[in-house]
């Protein structure tokens, strides 16, 4: 199933949730520029590669728990400069402090030359950063390798979960040092503004689809220990309206709000005239919609989309008026 333009983006997701409904997997990704079709006030750039691709199964068999091959090394190359970084965060400041936004996540490409097995090489992703949201799909023309550690939401009946995940920390060098770490990221009033801001934007989000008064903030500032980062997350969670759809989710709530910032129609238009190329797959959903209905998608950071030998990886954060543009360049290269 396959949405080029973004008309065709909301027939997609009914038809694959009808398929769902008769028994079959469907597993597939949105471009991040597929927002425009939940609302046309959301500025995206033109890019290449379908808005949205699902691919539609019988049956799930076990993934072969095969150790991967070895992969080639992989030089991955910024397009942005240091110099470059730093005008653009003095922008998002000025925009901030001029009352535009609150904050923007903004994000680069990295680019790099791969000559090996694609799946081998998410096999060796996958084994790096276990526990993810992770997905290998091959559409033929491009692969996705998402090993993503930040679930957009988790739709099963009439619940859904949301878990946005902002803050971010470098790991400790000694179990004292990793602790601290998490300790700090977990009271530094930056991280905490950063997560709250986009957790009240999903509850917002969330309240378009929710019955009145469901939705509740369970636990907020958790922090997971990631192999080269802390991170830390909120759950959102809400019992949906009756007949509520898949489209219906997606229009209240794609793309997530962790990857735009707030509000989300004026982050959306300053990432369009910050950023110098779509997004692509990166910042958009992947996932899986099971036999029945029951729906999870990530939101796809740490995920490389290759297309013959180029390679693209996308890097980020949000930015906020105490945000620092050494600290923010740090966190990036973390």
């Amino acid at each position: 199933l396959v949405a080029h333009t973004a008309e065709e983006v909301k027939p997609v997701l009914e038809a694959v949730e009808a398929l769902s409904r008769e028994g079959r997997w469907c597993v597939g990704y949105l471009r991040y520029e597929a927002a425009e079709a939940f609302d046309p006030a959301f500025a995206v750039r033109a890019g290449e590669g379908p808005l949205a691709w699902f691919g539609v199964h019988d049956a799930a068999v076990p993934w072969p728990e095969t150790m991967a091959a070895a992969v080639p090394s992989v030089d991955w190359q910024a397009g942005l400069s240091r110099a470059g970084f730093d005008r653009n965060m003095q922008a998002i400041h000025r925009a901030i402090a001029n009352g535009e936004l609150y904050q923007l996540n903004y994000t680069a490409p990295l680019r790099a030359e791969f000559q090996g097995n694609a799946r081998d090489w998410f096999m060796a992703l996958r084994n790096a950063q276990p526990n993810g949201y992770a997905a290998f799909i091959d559409t033929g023309d491009e692969q996705v390798l998402s090993v993503s550690p930040e679930l957009f939401f988790d739709r099963q009946g009439d619940r859904i979960l949301a878990r946005p995940m902002k803050g971010t920390a470098p790991r400790g060098a000694t179990a004292v040092e990793d602790e601290a770490m998490a300790l700090r990221l977990r009271t530094v009033p930056k991280e905490r503004a950063e997560n709250v801001m986009i957790v009240d934007l999903i509850r917002n989000d969330l309240s378009r689809v929710a019955q009145p008064f469901s939705v509740r903030v369970p636990r907020l500032f958790h922090t997971e220990a990631l192999p080269t980062v802390w991170q830390m997350t909120s759950d959102v969670e809400a019992k949906l309206r009756d007949g509520v759809s898949l489209v219906d989710v997606f229009s209240a709530l794609f793309p997530c709000g962790s990857i735009t910032g707030a509000p989300k129609v004026s982050a959306m238009r300053m990432i369009r005239d910050l950023e110098p190329e779509a997004r692509g797959v990166y910042c958009g959903a992947v996932g899986v919609v099971r036999p029945g209905g029951h729906a999870t998608f990530n939101v796809p950071i740490r995920t490389v989309t290759l297309r013959g030998t180029e390679a693209r990886c996308g890097i980020g954060s949000g930015i906020t008026a105490d945000a620092e543009a050494d600290a923010e360049w740090d966190e990036w290269r973390h």
